[in-house]
This record gives C-alpha cells, structure tokens and sequence, in this order.
C-alpha cells in the first residue's frame, strides 16, 4: 500500500510539474517573436513526452499487479528463498541460484506468462532492472494473448 501511496504522490507532483512548464510554454508561444515561439514549443515537447512516459509506466504497473494477483490466487507466486547478508540484502550467490532455476523452468515453458513473470521476479533480484522489465512486458504479451518481442 505504501509503494502505491507514494506512486500516486510521485506522479501527482510530475503532473503538477508538467502543467506548470506546459503553461510557460504557451506564455512563450504567446509572445510572438521566433525566438519565444522556439523556446515554447521545445518547452510544450518536454511535458508531452512526459506525460506519455508516465501514463506507458502506469500501465505496465498496473498490468504487472494485474498478473502478480492472479499468481497469488493460483498459489503460484515465487516463494522468498533467498538468502540475505545481515544487512538485509540479497545474497548474490542465492539470487544467481535462484535465477538459473527460473531460467530452467522458462526454457521448459517459454509459452507460459507465469515462468516468464517468475523469471522476471528473479532479474529484478538479481538487481537486472532493465531485463526484468523486458522479461515482464514479455509475461504481459503473453498473458494478453498478444505476440511478444524477442526477450
């Protein structure tokens, strides 16, 4: 519940962000000159593509939710048997482990959305953000019934 509190406090700030430099840009663009018409374009560019990359992030959040909930009441959600140093960090050792064990499974299912979601759960262990997110759009395609990407 936390992490979605401050989602939602992160993303309602960037939104508060993005009005306010999207309304410098049109008082740019208002001016009238070449110069200020330049400047208030390229600044109305930057809160467009943010707000795309902020709504394509929030789908893949909730996509990826939509399917950790439908694992959980399948029972078949990755169990933490990771170990960890004192600190409380994950063990390398383990995670790679942990990691050739989803991989296996994978390779035996590479049709099933589940192996690749566990798969992806074991990346992000691993701290291999780009590719767990790869591997979860992958487990999204699949579950949605669409063609994934090569993962």
């Amino acid at each position: 519940m936390r992490a979605k509190l401050t989602y939602a406090l992160t993303a309602a700030v960037l939104v508060v962000y993005f009005v306010l430099a999207g309304s410098r840009g049109v008082l740019l663009i208002e001016t009238g000159t070449p110069l200020t018409v330049t400047f208030g374009v390229a600044v109305l560019i930057l809160p467009v593509i943010g707000l795309w990359f902020l709504w394509k992030n929030t789908q893949f959040v909730r996509k990826a939710n939509q399917l950790a909930a439908e694992l959980d009441a399948e029972g078949g959600l990755p169990v933490d048997e990771l170990r960890r140093t004192p600190s409380g960090r994950i063990d390398r050792d383990s995670a790679d482990e942990v990691f050739a064990k989803r991989k296996a499974e994978t390779e035996d299912a590479p049709d099933d959305w589940r192996t690749w979601f566990r798969l992806a759960v074991a990346y992000h262990d691993a701290r291999d953000t780009p590719r767990a997110r790869k591997t979860m759009q992958h487990a999204i395609a699949l579950h949605d019934g669409k063609q994934p990407e090569a993962a």
